[in-house]
């Protein structure tokens, strides 16, 4: 039986049309670059692992597409196994046991808020048992000196405890409250232990199986490749260091409109100089692409990691600065009472959630924002310079004047990347659209550090040429004209014919005319069926009495007029 043809979920095929049409956003969005003075770079469809995880944050780097080393990984797994058994026995019923024992020990009673689904532990009490968890986390790799293990196999346990320590406090909550709630019954909250074991298990495996048996991946996306370029051939380049790349990146996120695993990117960045001024030109390239794209109307959002930072600080959260502007990146697509609960998993107190209000309903123009936030953040320095650094960006703005974007102050956008430092931004498509973020960036002062380069200040931003086009396609804002592909095609009479339609279809090329020949002799009304479908507007008709007289035909597929001519005027005609 035949293989049905398919290709991967979230990966596409484009037609001549979709081709070209992207190849017009393209082109667009490179002259833009080129005008702005930034130069093309290059980098592999894949990296080094080591170069790519670690870079976007636990959900980023579940993102990731990671290739298979070829060879027999079989060999390795009972190693893995193994170590899994270890992992199993320190989480047993004991380690929990003792640790409740020594949580009560402590002085601690616990208000009891018994109901049918059973104990109920208040924000207070979760934040204690998250503060007691993690000390006794770190006293516990001397209870594990009691184990016959060698040393290498205890510190990569307690690694381990270290690293899933999010995983692994989530659960204690449950087995703590049910301990509490019912005291040492084995058979009740055995359930939980062992959904903590299988979490952890499941976790431990994929990771030490992915680093065993895949040391490459493809790009996430081209900044953390360009930060490697950069400081790999630091010695080549002058900074400050304009770039632009126009390449694809993959991803396995869950396909939706808008989203694809695989699509590209184009992005400019600037490293080498700390000027803000380097950020009031992005808005400038931003406004210019697609004012050239004749997409009137986006709004390029800004905002800046300082004052996020701020704001942790503010509501006693620094610690948890990742998780809270994850969770805050997302109020566009979950809602406001979603967020919350994200950042109340995470352990961010319901006190410093209250004190995040203002932000969900902040309004009015930029100054009156700014205002605002200066009022929430005037006892946090880092808050206060965030502040003056978008002060300074958008007066520049005012005085410089946008041809057909807006710029607007979104406090919310917090774009879940671990590397930016100062000025994020976001562009969305004009009001009515429906369509995620067509563009994103900022800037991050560290990125290159992690590559051997420290005190590297970077800028950049990266167009969405995938979701452009499906905004140009719904606004009909692509010229009629960038589809066409030949502009004349010679109708095949036979083989003295072609060959005289042959001769004149190369002087045509040489010409720069877009032409060509049907190849075989088959009836006219094919040929031209041809021409309609792929809407070439003019066909050529040489027949025997044509070649006698040195002449051809010249058929308007749209107005039907015929003309007869020789070659210089036929060529002057299709110019």
């Amino acid at each position: 039986m035949a293989q049905k043809p398919s290709i991967p979920k979230g990966t596409r095929d484009f037609n001549a049309a979709e081709v070209a049409k992207r190849s017009y956003i393209m082109e667009t969005i490179k002259e833009q670059f080129q005008v702005f003075g930034f130069q093309p770079i290059e980098t592999p469809s894949f990296e080094n692992s080591e170069t790519l995880m670690g870079k976007y944050g636990d959900e980023g780097d579940r993102l990731i597409f990671k290739i298979l080393n070829s060879g027999d990984f079989i060999k390795n797994s009972d190693e893995i196994l193994k170590d899994g058994t270890y992992v199993k026995k320190m989480l047993n019923k004991e380690f929990f046991n003792v640790f409740y024992n020594q949580y009560l020990s402590k002085g601690i009673k616990l208000s009891k808020k018994e109901s049918i689904t059973g104990f109920k532990l208040s924000d207070k009490d979760k934040s204690y048992i998250s503060e007691f968890l993690d000390s006794y986390v770190i006293g516990y790799q001397y209870k594990m000196s009691e184990l016959k293990l060698p040393s290498s196999i205890k510190g990569f346990l307690y690694s381990l405890l270290k690293k899933e320590f999010n995983l692994l406090l989530k659960y204690t909550f449950d087995i703590v409250s049910v301990i509490h709630y019912i005291g040492q019954n084995e058979t009740y909250w055995e359930s939980h232990l062992n959904r903590l074991q299988n979490e952890m298990l499941n976790s431990f495996y994929s990771k030490q199986l992915s680093s065993r048996i895949s040391e490459k991946a493809l790009r996430y996306d081209l900044t953390v490749p360009f930060a490697r370029y950069v400081v790999q051939h630091q010695n080549e380049i002058e900074f400050p260091f304009k770039r632009y790349q126009m390449q694809p990146v993959w991803r396995a996120d869950r396909p939706q409109k808008g989203r694809f695993r695989e699509f590209y990117q184009c992005d400019a960045d600037v490293v080498g100089s700390k000027s803000l001024l380097q950020e009031v030109e992005f808005v400038q390239l931003y406004d210019a692409v697609f004012s050239a794209l004749k997409l009137e109307g986006v709004t390029i959002k800004i905002n800046n990691r300082k004052i996020l930072s701020g704001i942790a600080e503010v509501i006693g959260a620094q610690d948890k600065l990742i998780d809270f502007t994850v969770a805050l990146d997302k109020l566009d697509k979950i809602g406001e009472e979603k967020v919350k609960e994200e950042m109340r998993s995470k352990g961010i107190s319901e006190d410093g959630i209250s004190k995040l209000q203002p932000l969900f309903t902040l309004k009015g123009d930029f100054g009156s924002q700014v205002e605002s936030l200066k009022s929430i953040l005037n006892t946090s320095e880092i808050g206060l310079k965030g502040i003056e650094e978008l002060e300074f960006i958008n007066t520049a703005i005012a005085n410089l004047k946008l041809k057909t974007a807006k710029l607007q102050l979104d406090v919310t956008l917090a774009r879940g990347l671990n590397y930016y430092t100062g000025a994020i931004f976001e562009v969305s498509a004009p009001e009515g659209v429906k369509m995620g973020s067509i563009g994103g960036g900022g800037r991050y002062d560290d990125l290159t550090s992690i590559f051997g380069k420290p005190d590297t200040s970077g800028v950049g931003i990266s167009f969405g040429l995938d979701r452009i086009y499906l905004v140009l396609e719904e606004l009909n804002l692509f010229p009629a004209t960038i589809t066409a592909s030949t502009k004349v095609l010679f109708i095949n009479f036979g083989e003295t014919e072609a060959m005289t339609c042959l001769q004149a279809v190369t002087k045509l090329r040489q010409a720069g005319v877009k032409a060509e020949l049907y190849p075989d002799s088959v009836k006219m009304k094919k040929q031209m069926n041809y021409a309609n479908r792929r809407e070439i507007p003019y066909v050529v008709l040489v027949g025997e009495e044509e070649v006698k007289a040195k002449l051809f035909t010249l058929k308007n597929m749209e107005s039907g007029e015929q003309t007869k001519l020789p070659f210089d005027k036929l060529l002057e005609a299709l110019k």
